[in-house]
């Protein structure tokens, strides 16, 4: 083995935490060498078993030195680095979240054309003399080439219209040349002075401390608390503005595809250019440029879904995280983590300050501002001095609606009265289809999954009965399975295809939409449904929490919330806050623009704190009491906690390796282990669930006690799996 030999440690994105050791061919020193000295950070191409992989050189120092036993890096992908910091937040992610490292690089790496430079495009331009024998499609085509530009051939055909075979000929003849363009611009860089905006005093005072913060280069966690209304994203945008002057990257999340149309728009009023993109609803090949786009720097803006947080941005100066209490952040298969607070985290790490925004912030985040670890910035009026909602609560007790409606009289009057002054209503309830629950009212017989615990929901547009957890739909059928009675089945409870059935019997001649996403395909239609209600064109809206956030409906004026209690007895830690957060940004649709807002909840609780505070309009109120809640239990923020989820095809399976991990459980007066018990949704997907909940104080090291204890834990065997969430948000 000759002394100039290399030997890494590459990180494969597959199920290990570990890395593979792999020979570098070549003696390098010599003229003969096949590569030059690998760093750590480069991606390359290996075998693994009988397939060949992409994995990146790791930081893990290799202790193989028989070098005979190793394979060879096959190949090295030029110019295709992680750097440093990024390959520490890989690591991070994987240590926090007990995931293993090659699931986490995983949620990085590309396919291989994302990582080779872009292909030149060919073309073709003239060079020689016409041909002897002259076409009339050959004499477009000349006339069009008159200029020396060189052209592809799609852009001839269709410009020319002519077909392919006459470029071919006038190729053959030698009057046109083939030649190569280089690639084309993907995106072009955003001008940071392009339309800057006019910002109220308060407005000003926020975006001065923001450009501060990127202007010093330093990690600072940055709360943006606005009400809605107030302009949080015009004054986040002059942040982002600093980062271009200053040549760095900025990434922008947002929870959902829903909300990026509108967005993208404004960015590019703003700054004369859209931004990449990164969601979904992308292509593959899009996806794989802006991968490679954000690696060289071509790429300055990303807004997208929680994964872009994984990008290998080259120079991220900036992260903004809008609607930053939304649990769409919240990752829950695979590799288990928050994008909110992983984004902290990489800000952190590699030193830039991270802006959380929110009309109604996450309990944590408001904790942290009021603790001195994020910097708070506030903006509660609204912009160009429009008020806010007036909110007014509906005792349903009290003013029932008619027998078998769902709409309270005093909501169809305010409805009313906002159709006759020309104004928008919207009507909202966050649950999809016909109604929850299906059942005979002959023998009883309830329609449930056959794969979870829970009941089909009925749409009745679609005439199918539907499990929103695993997918399975059957068609509603026309008598009860059970006894055979026809016309004995009932819809229990509303959805929103419920609601707008009532809403046609009562205003036929209106134009209603709806907003769930049962009924939306694709993107492009839901772009078309919103600019719809912007423009005024539809006079009630009837939708789910689709429509709940970050939508600007100029004429609006009205919201109603069909069932402001859905979601409040939930045995959920975060209830309470999830429906604070959803009606009021709901609510806060109304009355941005024009006259007062109003919203109308219709409640059976009218004295449960979080309603009142609601009515009230009082955030702060709302907090101190969530805050003192948590606080009294020893609930995060205050406390941690960390969940084990158990699952199995067979019951007994997970319940009796839920118990044999309560027998392993290290000992500390730090941490308690409840359960195992049932998970809310007991069967999902086929599959039996048992939970676990770990709690310990705040500043308890979790992470390292969890590894310890599933050390010591027996191997899983058959079809049990072990899922660990730590920090969990849903409890289901």
């Amino acid at each position: 083995m000759s002394s100039f030999s290399q030997i890494v440690s590459v990180l494969v994105p597959v199920f290990v935490d570990g890395a593979y050791s792999y020979r570098v061919p070549g003696f390098f020193g010599s003229e003969d060498a096949a590569f030059g000295r690998l760093e750590p950070g480069q991606v390359v191409r290996m075998p693994l078993g009988p397939r060949s992989v992409i994995g990146v050189v790791w930081d893990d120092e290799s202790s193989f030195t028989d070098e005979s036993r190793l394979k060879d890096v096959e190949h090295v992908y030029e110019g295709v680095v992680l750097s440093e910091d990024f390959r520490r937040f890989v690591d991070w992610i994987a240590s926090y979240t007990l995931a293993q490292r090659g699931m986490v690089l995983r949620m990085v790496l590309r396919g291989e054309e994302a990582l080779l430079p872009p292909r030149p495009t060919p073309a073709f331009r003239m060079t020689g003399p016409a041909p002897d024998r002259m076409t009339s499609a050959r004499a477009r085509v000349i006339d069009a080439m008159e200029g020396g530009l060189a052209e592809t051939k799609a852009d001839l055909v269709e410009r020319c219209g002519v077909s392919a075979s006459v470029i071919d000929g006038l190729v053959k003849t030698g009057t046109l040349e083939a030649c190569l363009l280089p690639a084309p611009k993907l995106m072009e860089r955003p001008d940071a002075d392009h339309a800057p905006p006019m910002l109220s005093d308060a407005q000003e005072a926020a975006a001065a401390q923001l450009r501060a913060a990127v202007a010093k280069g330093e990690f600072s966690g940055i709360l943006l608390d606005g009400v809605t209304g107030s302009g949080k994203t015009e004054v986040y945008f002059e942040a982002v503005a600093e980062a271009i002057r200053q040549g760095r990257q900025v990434l922008i999340l947002v929870p959902e595809i829903a909300l990026t149309s509108a967005f993208l728009d404004r960015f590019e009023a703003r700054f004369g250019t859209r931004p990449g993109e990164w969601h979904s609803g992308q292509s593959q090949r899009y996806k794989n440029q802006i991968w490679r786009g954000v690696l060289t720097g071509e790429v300055q803006v990303v807004v997208g879904a929680r994964s872009a947080l994984m990008l290998p941005f080259s120079a991220l100066g900036l992260i903004v995280v809008d609607e930053e209490h939304d649990g769409a952040y919240k990752q829950e298969d695979r590799v288990i983590y928050n994008a909110r607070d992983m984004s902290v985290v990489r800000g952190h790490l590699s030193g830039f300050p991270v802006v959380l925004a929110s009309a109604t912030p996450s309990v944590e985040s408001r904790n942290n501002a009021d603790q001195g670890r994020y910097e708070h910035i506030c903006l509660p009026d609204r912009f160009g001095g429009q008020s806010m909602p007036d909110i007014k609560l509906i005792d349903m007790r009290a003013n029932p609606p008619e027998r078998g409606n769902f709409l309270s009289p005093l909501l169809v009057e305010a409805v009313n009265e906002t159709l006759a002054a020309n104004e928008q209503s919207l009507l909202f309830l966050n649950r999809r289809g016909y109604a929850p629950l299906t059942l005979c009212r002959t023998c009883g017989h309830r329609f449930q999954c056959p794969s979870c615990s829970t009941w089909l929901v009925e749409h009745r547009f679609r005439k199918q009965l539907v499990c929103h957890h695993c997918g399975h739909c059957e068609p509603v059928p026309p008598a009860c399975p059970q006894c055979g009675n026809e016309d004995s089945l009932v819809a229990c409870g509303p959805g929103v295809e419920r609601i707008a059935e009532e809403a046609a019997s009562l205003w036929p001649d209106r134009h209603i939409v709806i907003l769930s996403s049962d009924l939306i395909h694709g993107v492009q239609q839901l772009k078309a449904e919103l600019e719809l209600i912007s423009s005024g064109k539809a006079d009630i809206v009837i939708g789910t929490q689709l429509v709940a956030k970050g939508h600007n409906f100029p004429a609006m004026t009205l919201v109603g919330v069909i069932d402001a209690d859905l979601g409040l007895a939930h045995g959920d830690l975060r209830a309470g806050e999830k429906v604070f957060q959803t009606l009021a940004q709901v609510t806060g649709r109304a009355g941005r623009h024009q006259g007062q807002g109003r919203g109308f909840l219709q409640t059976y609780a009218p004295d449960h704190p979080v309603i009142q505070a609601l009515a009230a309009g009082d955030r702060e109120g709302f907090y101190t009491y969530e805050l003192e809640q948590r606080q009294r239990a020893m609930m995060p923020p205050f406390g941690r906690l960390a969940a084990v989820i158990l699952s199995s095809e067979h019951r007994e399976a997970a319940l009796s390796y839920g118990r044999e991990m309560v027998r392993c459980v290290p000992r500390s007066d730090e941490v308690k282990v409840l359960g195992p018990a049932e998970a809310p949704l007991s069967v999902l997907r086929g599959r039996y669930r048992f939970r676990l909940l770990v709690t310990c104080p705040r500043a308890f090291a979790l992470s390292p006690w969890l590894r310890n204890w599933l050390a010591r834990c027996p191997k899983t065997s058959g079809s049990l799996k072990v899922q660990i969430d730590v920090d969990p948000v849903s409890f289901v």
